[in-house]
């Protein structure tokens, strides 16, 4: 199955897998928020904002998605991370990720983060794995979040 898998950057056509795969993740722990909605519902404003869209295709499916949202000043967001139920457990998310971190770097960023929820403990400790590391967070876009981590760059 190794062998079937592509991390492949966004193209439009893929537009309805992003929102998909966020939707499904997303509707199975909390619930949908605005700015959930105006990200899913125009993934090319990420591009365009000097982010970036991965996802992970498996044979001919899109089975994962990570999003690297630029919020300025050389700081950048790793957001919209979601593998589909039937793929996970196969290494995605850590391959997303990493993937996500490479063009965090490539982009000479200054900083980069994800705020995520403490009850999500696979995706916690994948991330503290990778090189995450928690920090205080002051201010949130989302109702779900209540933890802040930071990648060393």
């Amino acid at each position: 199955m190794e062998n079937n898998l592509q991390i492949i950057e966004y193209q439009p056509l893929y537009k309805d897998d992003f929102k998909r795969i966020n939707v499904e993740w997303i509707e199975t722990y909390f619930k949908i928020e605005p700015h959930d909605l105006e990200q899913l519902e125009a993934p090319e404003d990420i591009i365009n904002g000097g982010g970036q869209i991965f996802l992970a295709k498996l044979g001919d499916e899109i089975v994962g998605t990570s999003a690297l949202i630029h919020d300025g000043d050389g700081v950048y967001e790793l957001a919209k991370m979601g593998v589909t139920p039937k793929a996970q457990g196969l290494g995605l998310g850590k391959k997303l990720c990493v993937k996500t971190i490479e063009e965090a770097k490539v982009r000479k960023a200054k900083s980069l983060y994800l705020v995520s929820n403490r009850s999500l403990t696979p995706a916690i400790t994948m991330y503290s794995s990778i090189g995450f590391v928690e920090v205080p967070l002051k201010s949130n876009l989302y109702e779900r979040g209540n933890i802040k981590m930071e990648y060393p760059i």
